[in-house]
């Protein structure tokens, strides 16, 4: 679902089959079968493409026959006849082979891309690690420092964060769609463990929760190539920057914890977006205020939460088991034996079949507990799914205060709420069988006696001891005559 969602995005963007392929590691003919969903509309007998149409076609194409051809076995005829299959009307091979080493003499050159407003925000954490020192033993842990600088603008997010860890990348790259007010089209990454999984030239394998991260905010992931610094020549030229602006202006401090260090970086952030750009009249902040900032996308409502997944199989009951709580959430009982996602956050639970979720619960976290939606059970099942304490309570209340009492030490005895609730059903419902007085005799005498369960009250009912007086013991209570009982007198 992550990848098919990046797919959207990038499309949107005009990245290329090729590109997306590289950016998200899925097949040519996956993205077109995906892509082919997507697009409505399409006029069969479209129209031909000029030749000026056909010559810009083909120059988007050149970046990928370039790399292509640095893959062992790739050649130019193969290239060529690949391009034939597409474009049937297109260039012969020598022309194709002229034009493509044109754009090979022309790439050698370094050009200056033309960035967009709004369009990349460029990620990375700088190569010299800051420094905190430890209040109490004095020794020295290295920290990492963060830095995001959108392409248009140069305008500069940054700060210091204990580890280059998934959770901290995440919190991060939200921290620098906080500070810029926005969200941008592209985040174009380094090729960092906690984002990319496996890097490659041809195809990155993205970290699924960076992914779904990205997903949350609407912004496509562009991860930069492995050994290519001009796919991420803005931060690294930021990087260098800030080293002066901030590790030489700080050089002299001694800083305790995170929080302090990122006290003193703040204001040296913001004088660093505050300067006069060279050979302008304006700073980075004026720039991305007047002309980028309102193309930016809004932040969502809330921020994106961490997901922990989980497979499990529906049991019996209609309940899955989230096993790091001990807790159960319903699902709807088609589902009975079937195998379910879970997947948790720290706010909420969602249960998913093939890819789409049939239950959402807000987490608890109350062990041995029961999370139950009253439609998810079968009808016979429904009136189960409202047991509770407070029910039965009640329900014993409304007869008498002794059945009240009786019923909650039955509560506070059992061990797992489900064993109790069976047996408050079960003495309760005597009350329509039997009579009110009845049942309530019940409750006192064998409460008189200790005994808290169900088989208690069905014995003293059965046998209609609920009938002698409370100080009258029962003859059936005490033990009878027998001549192998040697009795008390006998030990003296």
């Amino acid at each position: 679902m992550e990848v098919l969602e990046q797919i959207k995005l990038l499309k949107e963007q005009g990245i290329s089959i090729k590109g997306i392929t590289k950016a998200t590691g899925c097949s040519r003919n996956t993205i077109r079968s995906y892509l082919s969903q997507l697009e409505t509309g399409r006029s069969s007998d479209a129209k031909k493409p000029s030749g000026n149409e056909n010559r810009q076609e083909f120059e988007r194409l050149l970046p990928d026959y370039v790399e292509e051809l640095k893959r062992t076995g790739v050649t130019r005829q193969l290239l060529w006849q690949e391009y034939l299959v597409s474009h049937p009307q297109g260039y012969g091979y020598s022309q194709f082979c002229f034009h493509l080493q044109q754009y090979k003499e022309r790439d050698k050159a370094t050009l200056r891309i033309e960035q967009k407003p709004g369009d990349k925000f460029y990620i990375d954490y700088a190569g010299k690690r800051p420094e905190i020192v430890d209040r109490e033993t004095g020794e020295i842990v290295k920290a990492e420092m963060f830095i995001g600088v959108l392409g248009f603008s140069g305008h500069t997010y940054a700060e210091i964060t204990r580890s280059q860890q998934k959770e901290e990348l995440i919190r991060s790259v939200e921290n620098g769609f906080e500070y810029l007010g926005g969200v941008p089209q592209v985040l174009v990454s380094d090729n960092l463990k906690s984002a990319v999984q496996k890097a490659s030239r041809y195809e990155a394998e993205l970290n699924r929760d960076f992914l779904d991260m990205a997903n949350h905010y609407g912004v496509a992931v562009l991860p930069a190539r492995s050994a290519k610094p001009r796919d991420k020549a803005w931060v690294e030229r930021m990087v260098a920057i800030l080293y002066t602006r901030i590790y030489g202006r700080l050089r002299n401090e001694v800083f305790h914890s995170i929080e302090e260090y990122n006290e003193a970086l703040r204001p040296l952030l913001e004088e660093h977006n505050n300067m006069l750009l060279q050979g302008r009249e304006m700073s980075r902040r004026e720039l991305f205020e007047g002309q980028e900032k309102s193309l930016l996308k809004p932040l969502p409502i809330e921020r994106y939460e961490l997901k922990e997944y989980l497979h499990v199989k529906v049991m019996k009951n209609c309940h899955v088991c989230l096993h790091v709580d001990k807790h159960y959430y319903s699902v709807p009982y088609a589902y009975i034996g079937k195998k379910v996602q879970i997947i948790y956050t720290s706010r909420h639970v969602s249960i998913h079949y093939l890819s789409q979720r049939i239950a959402l619960h807000l987490r608890n976290r109350r062990p041995y507990g029961y999370t139950t939606v009253k439609e998810h059970l079968p009808s016979s099942h429904q009136f189960v799914s409202e047991w509770n304490p407070e029910k039965f309570l009640e329900w014993g209340r409304r007869i008498s205060p002794d059945v009240e009492s009786y019923i909650q030490n039955i509560l506070d005895r059992k061990a797992y709420p489900e064993v109790a609730y069976r047996s408050c059903v079960g003495i309760l419902s005597m009350e329509k069988k039997y009579s009110k007085e009845r049942l309530i005799n019940a409750c006192k005498r064998a409460s008189s006696f200790g005994l808290y369960h169900y088989k208690a009250i069905c014995q003293i009912i059965d046998k209609k001891l609920d009938n002698l007086p409370p100080e009258e013991p029962s003859a059936e209570l005490s033990l009878p005559f027998h001549e192998n009982v040697r009795g008390a007198d006998y030990y003296k």
